[in-house]
């Protein structure tokens, strides 16, 4: 008997008499084991691809780790950026809220400035206008101030003005009387007694311009200006106090130069500027052993510059700015109102001009005037 282990793993005894049988049941053993071995080789190959891609799947996951870990970092910058940007943004919405409250306080105040503004602004319309009157007066006062001075002047020239009528009245009635005398005696020659005539009219025209020069100005200048001849309104302002100079025994020198010096002004304020002026040396040099008074003219750096000089005793020191002022005078009481120097101080200073004085005790005075020339171009002075 043969014992044989079957698939069952059974032991199975047969007899020797039958080995093809337990020979075949072997080959099916063997070829069981082999295609479990050949499956379980296919299993292992197929383990070892399922090991090749689970490792490969895991290189993936740590590489897709890796990246996530990327991605949680660029999230964490970028959540705190924007954390930051946040609290940034915070920050300007709360700035600008007190921006805007500010700006609402500042359009109050604004607003409240602007309502101050135009009180202020009435109350300037009305400070202004106020300042227009005032000033309005002052000129009035001024004018008024200027033309009593004017007639102080004229006051003053009465007598000599007087006299210098005196003179072409008497001459008007001798050459009258000689007329009437030659008609008497009934003189043929006509001749004669026309010329006799004539010249008594001529003394008629002499007296006329007299009085019209001091109707000129007596009246109340006009503010106009006009290109003027300084030569001229001096010549006037002599020919009105020639004679008082005259009377006085006071010379009078007159050196102009040979270029005419043209200003823009007013004629009839600065000749009663140089009558003050001459009055004023007219005064100073009636004590003095010489009696002089000297009159120079010339241009220098754009202007005309006047000079008036006395051979009087001077001003006393420290009141060489004082006698400009209104109402000082160091004449004696009842010899001086103290306008004439304030009155041609202001109307220098209306022409754009300057006035200053130059004075050595016991040696006179010499009052400067620079007023600026007229433009260059043709000139028509007035009559």
């Amino acid at each position: 008997m043969t014992a044989t282990v079957t698939e069952d793993r059974q032991l199975v005894v047969t007899d020797a008499g039958a080995p093809t049988t337990a020979e075949r049941r072997l080959r099916v053993h063997v070829e069981t084991l082999e295609r479990r071995l050949q499956k379980g080789d296919e299993q292992r190959r197929a383990m070892l691809h399922i090991m090749g891609d689970l490792n490969e799947s895991n290189q993936r996951l740590a590489h897709q780790r890796k990246a996530m870990l990327h991605i949680l970092a660029d999230y964490e910058r970028d959540r705190r950026r924007l954390a930051n940007q946040t609290e940034r943004l915070d920050h300007a919405r709360r700035a600008l809220l007190h921006i805007l409250q500010d700006s609402h306080q500042d359009k109050l105040r604004l607003e409240a400035s602007r309502k101050a503004m135009i009180h202020i602004m009435g109350d300037l319309r009305e400070t202004t206008a106020a300042v227009e009157r005032r000033e309005q007066e002052l000129r009035d006062k001024q004018e008024q101030l200027v033309q009593a001075g004017k007639l102080a002047t004229l006051g003053e020239l009465t007598t000599g003005v007087a006299h210098e009528l005196n003179n072409p009245l008497n001459n008007i009635g001798l050459f009258v009387g000689n007329a009437v005398d030659l008609i008497e005696l009934a003189v043929a020659e006509k001749g004669q007694i026309v010329r006799e005539l004539r010249h008594a009219m001529q003394q008629v025209g002499k007296a006329t311009e007299i009085i019209s020069h001091l109707r000129t100005f007596g009246r109340a200048a006009p503010v106009s200006r006009e290109p003027i001849s300084l030569r001229q309104v001096i010549e006037r302002a002599l020919s009105l106090m020639g004679e008082q100079l005259r009377l006085r025994q006071i010379e009078v020198t007159v050196d102009l130069g040979t270029q005419e010096l043209v200003v823009i002004g007013n004629a009839i304020q600065l000749e009663q500027v140089f009558i003050n002026l001459l009055t004023n040396a007219r005064d100073a040099v009636v004590d003095a052993p010489r009696r002089a008074i000297c009159i120079s003219g010339g241009v220098g750096a754009g202007a005309a510059v006047i000079t008036f000089a006395d051979t009087g005793t001077g001003i006393p020191p420290g009141l060489e700015q004082r006698i400009f002022d209104p109402f000082f005078t160091t004449k004696e009481v009842g010899k001086g109102t103290g306008l004439g120097l304030s009155i041609t101080y202001g109307i220098i200073k209306e022409h754009g001009g300057t006035i200053s004085v130059v004075s050595a005790p016991g040696a006179g005075a010499t009052f400067l005037i620079d007023l600026p020339l007229a433009p260059a171009g043709p000139k028509e002075f007035p009559s």
